[in-house]
């Protein structure tokens, strides 16, 4: 079953750009840094990142929820929200106006797309923004005061924290569900219809257009958010021998995996930071994305 996010794999055009501006406005860490090995390009099932420079990052409170950066010069053209996988990574924020004001400058590398608002009218309701970082990644910055206590959280956690959500689009929601449901075994949510301003203004449709959209509970604090996407996508263009752009690979820990899924890796001892020593895996879900496991018994 999946539990906590442990590693978020993002492949982007420009890494010191990247480094730049989440150390900048997230007060993010780098923890380690070099270049792709044969052994881990293998492992990832992408012969073309061997070589490849990467980073690790980590929230400045040493959250246990890493973020590595691959640079992949192919991932240029990629656009969030128009094709099938992870399209989004929505971090724990502690104030996502001050985000925004900080970002509200020429030389800022973020670019806000969608200002900060409440969720819905109620005391206490998370507060969102989303942007685009410099390497094209599409973040959510959110305010959630009950995602924070399920995590330990006081008024004492950094602006910008770990990421909590990932945000998930597919074809089919029946076909998500009964995958993240019944063969990953999480608690899912009856899907709903919402209007979502960045799948709409990606895909240059009326905002008032809604979307099923449902979520599975990971962890308590952790969850995965997950749409159906409009016909007008499909699935996401990956160069051959590459990771696919924007958010590659998303990474649970786990006690363990249905052996039913589609091993793209299968599992392996891996001693590279940060699994130091334990068994990971990755394995393909229902609209292709990656999903990684590291296995902590």
């Amino acid at each position: 079953m999946l539990k906590e996010l442990a590693i978020i794999t993002i492949t982007v055009t420009n890494l010191t750009q990247v480094e730049t501006a989440w150390k900048d406005h997230f007060s993010y860490q780098v923890k380690d840094q070099g270049t792709i090995s044969s052994e881990m390009s293998a492992y990832l099932s992408a012969s073309e990142t061997e070589g490849q420079d990467y980073i690790i990052m980590q929230p400045k409170n040493d959250a246990p929820v890493y973020v590595r950066f691959i640079e992949d010069e192919t991932v240029y053209d990629y656009t969030p929200m128009t094709s099938y996988g992870w399209n989004a990574t929505e971090l724990l924020v502690s104030n996502p106006d001050t985000l925004a004001s900080g970002m509200d400058t020429e030389d800022s590398l973020f670019k806000v797309v969608g200002a900060p608002k409440d969720l819905w009218p109620a005391p206490n309701a998370p507060r969102a923004m989303q942007v685009i970082g410099p390497g094209g990644e599409l973040l959510y910055l959110t305010r959630n005061q009950q995602a924070a206590g399920a995590l330990g959280l006081d008024e004492s956690m950094p602006l910008a924290e770990r990421p909590f959500i990932m945000v998930l689009g597919g074809p089919s929601m029946s076909e998500l569900t009964e995958f993240y449901g019944g063969t990953l075994e999480l608690l899912v949510d009856p899907p709903s219809f919402f209007k979502i301003s960045m799948i709409s203004k990606a895909n240059n449709l009326d905002p008032e257009t809604t979307y099923p959209l449902s979520i599975a509970y990971a962890a308590p604090g952790y969850l995965i958010e997950m749409d159906e996407l409009p016909e007008i996508t499909g699935p996401r263009v990956v160069a051959k021998g590459h990771l696919p752009p924007g958010v590659a690979i998303v990474g649970f820990n786990s006690d363990g995996i249905n052996e039913e899924v589609e091993w793209v890796s299968e599992l392996q001892k891996r001693e590279e930071f940060p699994y130091n020593g334990r068994t990971a895996g990755i394995f393909r879900g229902p609209a292709g994305e990656l999903i990684e496991v590291i296995l902590t018994n």
